[in-house]
């Protein structure tokens, strides 16, 4: 087995890793990617979810000591950015490709620093399925760049879903894989699951690579 019972893995992100987890019991997993790791490991390590809907990265990095450090993942995995577009177009909120590098580069080298783990990176991605979504791809783009560049710089591994998703939606489309663009279906999700996992090496069935 890839991992064991030793291995705690931990996966941080927005509401794509949440996945509609209960918040209030440490628990749950949501039902999303996470949860399908989760199934397909079977007994062997624990798995946690600490995604939140919504967040940025500065939201991830405002929680990142109580929410990740201090539940001393073995695996870490991070899944963020989506949010920082989104909100760029739909809240004039701004999130500066500088600072959200900046940002990213925290998040890693703190637990690089105070943590015995193996880090992964899920690269953001979006799927257009409205018009106005084209003009985010402008700005996603040096977010993905940004997430490549601190993976690479901190020993990442790295999970490119900016290239499976969108191929993945040449051949299902883009709503079948994520209805508003952004969010998994179940399919969406079992794509992610099943690239993480080859990945991560772990021999679960046949996982298909991205």
């Amino acid at each position: 087995m890839r991992f064991t019972e030793a291995d705690r893995l931990l996966f941080a992100g927005d509401s794509i890793t949440d996945s509609s987890r209960d918040r209030t019991d440490p628990a749950s997993l949501g039902k999303g990617y996470v949860r399908r790791i989760a199934d397909l490991l079977g007994d062997g390590p624990e798995v946690v979810n600490r995604g939140v809907n919504g967040n940025r990265i500065y939201d991830l990095e405002a929680r990142w000591t109580t929410d990740v450090l201090a539940a001393r993942p073995t695996v870490l995995t991070v899944k963020i950015g989506i949010n920082d577009t989104w909100r760029t177009f739909d809240r004039r909120l701004p999130s500066p490709i500088g600072k959200f590098r900046a940002a990213y580069s925290r998040l890693l080298a703190g637990a690089r620093q105070h943590l015995p783990a193996e880090l992964y990176v899920i690269t953001p991605f979006l799927l257009p399925v409205e018009p106005e979504q084209q003009d985010w791809l402008g700005d996603l783009a040096p977010r993905v760049e940004a997430a490549i560049d601190v993976a690479t710089e901190f020993g990442a591994r790295l999970v490119r879903a900016d290239l499976f998703m969108p191929r993945a939606a040449a051949e299902h489309g883009a709503a079948t894989l994520a209805p508003d663009g952004v969010h998994p279906s179940p399919l969406g999700h079992r794509l992610l699951a099943d690239a993480w996992l080859a990945a991560a090496g772990a021999p679960v069935g046949k996982v298909p690579q991205p």
